[in-house]
């Protein structure tokens, strides 16, 4: 579950919560690296030649993730489970988990499932969130990735770091959530989040 905020490009774009288009077919890796919410996790391929770089043309690849924040509701403050990755530089970047939609599966059960994996909790979905773009360079293709991500409470499981994609877990308080995530786009995305659970106090 792993894009590439090291990777990507600042043409990063962040849209209301919508039905993301049906993933073609994908690869198998997986997403990693550091992530604005997601790696980079090859799913649907074009043929469309993309940016030309050092004198060749990258190929264009639309991958299709899914992911999102879940929460614990029964504190008296709602806590949010991050996951912290290892970038290039050592440094532990925190974001929402995430990862590529499999062949078969819905964002929703891609989201759920990517979730289970990388936090160790499992939940139901509450509401969609938005859904964030980018553009990144890797292995040799021009990357358009697309991650939709969703809203969900807290319905088991324990906290764990066992994925080998995740460095740390950690519950952290809604309130403090958008100063711990590193990137911008997910920030707007807990936001969000933070309102729709007022709505429905």
């Amino acid at each position: 579950m792993s894009q590439g905020p090291s990777d990507a490009t600042p043409r990063r774009r962040r849209r209301g919560p919508k039905t993301p288009p049906k993933p073609g077919p994908r690869g198998a890796a997986k997403d990693a690296g550091a992530k604005p919410g997601g790696n980079g996790k090859p799913d649907a391929a074009s043929k469309q030649p993309a940016r030309r770089a050092r004198g060749r043309w990258l190929r264009r690849v639309d991958e299709f993730s899914a992911g999102g924040l879940v929460v614990d509701l029964d504190g008296e403050v709602p806590r949010g489970a991050l996951i912290g990755r290892t970038d290039k530089l050592g440094r532990l970047l925190w974001s929402l988990p995430k990862g590529h939609i499999e062949d078969g599966e819905t964002a929703e059960q891609a989201a759920l499932r990517e979730v289970e994996e990388e936090t160790g909790i499992s939940g139901e979905i509450l509401a969609e969130l938005g859904t964030i773009d980018f553009w990144f360079v890797a292995d040799g293709r021009r990357i358009h990735k697309t991650v939709t991500h969703y809203l969900m409470r807290a319905t088991g499981g324990e906290l764990s770091d066992a994925d080998v994609e995740v460095t740390a877990v950690a519950w952290v308080p809604l309130p403090e959530i958008a100063a711990q995530l590193a990137y911008p786009d997910e920030r707007g995305l807990v936001d969000t989040a933070g309102r729709l659970l007022a709505d429905t106090a």
